[in-house]
């Protein structure tokens, strides 16, 4: 994984099966976003065996097939569907195709994990969840920036066992690296890719959702702007959202695409979590100037104040509670009604969002 890319994040995490070998098959369809390596390998590293894999573009196979040596390529897509021993399919295609990729999952029987963001219209939101009542399966998605980062795991530890009291309000930064010549033209359309506060702004409102327990927020702002890429008229390189939770905690967030190339990583994202008696900090993927590793937490409350690196020390417990909840038709992973609120509140904000068009102000 390099550290440089956030497009092929794929953290690795020491194995610890929740099941038997063979007792939970997967399939990797659709490798149109790197995520697809950071999903399967938390699958795997949990006890999933992964027996399939199908993309119409077969250097995309061939490349995961270095990485897992023990599955095999597909003729089709169909031939991973017809699988009756396949438990679970997950994909990362163009996001604008994940709903409908999730649907023909789903029609076979089989619970679906899908990179986020999960879909681009809330028009695919309601179908698929119109079809997760009806069939009972999964719709599953890899909100990477909690799930498979250690630091953000911890926090949620912590916040559980009361170390910061009740939390009022979640501040999250998601800046990224564009590099712009590594994408496929999809990523700059937006019909396709969604939109910025859609898109990586996801991550931060399932956060928000996640820290400070709410089933449901209202968004109070929501801004998006093309600042400096005029050669992608589509691309929104900056937004910003507020929001107020339904137990009457504050979020806000801002993602970008303006990473420097002196940043010795892609991102560097970070989280305040203000508590009624503390406070947490993540630095998630680097600890700027000090330290290139990351999973930093800084927590301060009456008790005193730690820098914490939990780097290797925490490990990624979604991916073995999601393959225990496809077995056992639980729910401790996470809630099928929170991803599916994460979505629809990223989609909300995509769709109310001020434009800010470059060398203007916004109206008052």
């Amino acid at each position: 994984m390099s550290a440089n890319d956030g497009m092929n994040y794929a953290p690795q995490g020491k194995p610890r099966p929740v099941c038997s070998p063979g007792e939970f098959v997967i399939a990797a369809v659709s490798l149109d976003h790197g995520h697809i390596y950071g999903m399967v390998n938390g699958l795997t590293e949990a006890g999933a065996q992964i027996k399939w894999v199908y993309d119409p573009d077969p250097a995309k196979v061939a490349q995961f097939l270095k990485t897992y040596p023990g599955a095999r390529a597909a003729a089709s897509e169909q031939e991973v569907l017809d699988d009756r021993d396949v438990r679970l399919v997950a994909g990362a295609a163009i996001t604008s195709k994940r709903a409908a990729l999730g649907m023909r999952v789903l029609e076979h029987g089989k619970d679906y994990f899908t990179d986020k963001a999960p879909f681009t219209t809330l028009a695919q939101l309601e179908v698929a969840r119109k079809r997760v009542e009806s069939t009972g399966l999964k719709y599953a998605v890899y909100y990477s920036e909690r799930l498979h980062v250690e630091s953000a795991v911890f926090a949620g530890q912590l916040i559980d066992e009361g170390a910061i009291g009740r939390v009022i309000q979640v501040m999250g930064m998601g800046p990224h690296r564009l590099r712009a010549s590594s994408r496929p033209a999809w990523f700059f359309e937006k019909e396709h890719y969604g939109g910025i506060l859609c898109d990586i702004g996801s991550h931060q409102i399932e956060q928000i959702l996640a820290y400070t327990g709410a089933h449901d927020a209202k968004l109070t702002m929501s801004r998006v702007a093309n600042y400096d890429h005029p050669e992608f008229p589509e691309l929104e390189d900056f937004g910003e959202a507020s929001l107020v939770t339904d137990n009457g905690s504050g979020g806000y967030f801002r993602v970008d695409w303006f990473t420097p190339d002196g940043l010795g990583t892609w991102g560097d994202g970070r989280t305040f979590i203000i508590g009624t008696k503390g406070f947490i900090e993540l630095r998630k993927y680097i600890d700027l100037g000090r330290d290139t590793e990351g999973s930093h937490l800084y927590l301060a409350n009456q008790e005193g104040e730690w820098h914490l690196p939990v780097q290797g020390k925490v490990g990624y417990p979604f991916f073995g509670q999601l393959i225990l909840d496809c077995l056992n038709r639980t729910e401790e992973a996470m809630t099928q009604a929170h991803a599916f609120k994460a979505a629809e509140l990223c989609l909300i904000a995509e769709r109310d969002a001020e434009v800010t068009e470059r060398g203007t102000m916004p109206q008052a």
